[in-house]
């Protein structure tokens, strides 16, 4: 049994989400609400399981119980767990190609966009609602202008060929994100085009936020 402690909107669980359902994976959610109570993950119960305070965690009782936070190892956990159908492509090149893609998705341009990041910007910092969302839209634009240009070497093909997979799921959820804060996507022809090939399929609609149990 797998075990996913999540938030319906947050974007590192919805990639997790992704890869799971990519992999025909059967896992039970955990929601763990990032604003009621102050916001659940810091709450003692929560911090007792992942001392990080953060979402997503995976908890995989067939395996000990083993616990792993951040979305990116908990997708490599799946892939070497699971290995098909894979995630990754083949090619050496092709795979560090993917993954530069996904860590820059995951670590340069979400991180700078996270709820504590909002949060702190409005509460410490006394930033305007309006001031907080051009924070949000300089650092995404960069970010998706860097995305755009990587995604020149799939030459208009996924990253698996015809199947989504590691990158689609990084790239799906930020895009979710981006959309949410009114950016312009006008500029990234390449992701857009990318996401309209995958968001119809049933692993992306099963997994997207609206989707999930506790969005209600």
């Amino acid at each position: 049994m797998l075990k996913l402690y999540g938030y319906w909107r947050s974007s590192a669980a919805y990639r997790v989400r992704l890869a799971l359902n990519l992999k025909g994976l059967a896992y039970q959610q955990v929601p763990v609400h990032l604003v009621k109570d102050g916001g659940q993950q810091h709450g003692a119960d929560y911090r007792a399981l992942n001392p990080q305070g953060l979402l997503p965690l995976l908890v995989d009782e067939e395996n000990g119980g083993v616990r792993i936070a951040q979305s990116l190892a908990i997708i490599e956990y799946l892939e070497e767990i699971f290995p098909v159908p894979a995630l990754l492509p083949a090619d050496p090149a092709e795979r560090a190609q993917v993954r530069a893609l996904a860590l820059h998705i995951a670590c340069d341009v979400h991180p700078l966009n996270n709820l504590r990041v909002l949060q702190y910007l409005s509460a410490e910092l006394g930033a305007s609602d309006e001031a907080k969302n051009a924070w949000y839209r300089h650092w995404v634009a960069l970010g998706l202008a860097a995305v755009e240009e990587g995604l020149t070497v799939f030459d208009g093909r996924l990253s698996l060929g015809e199947r989504p997979g590691y990158l689609e799921a990084c790239l799906i959820a930020q895009l979710y994100n981006a959309r949410r804060f009114n950016c312009d996507l006008a500029a990234y022809p390449r992701i857009v085009a990318m996401a309209a090939r995958c968001e119809p399929l049933e692993a992306f609609q099963l997994a997207a936020p609206e989707a999930q149990a506790d969005a209600q």
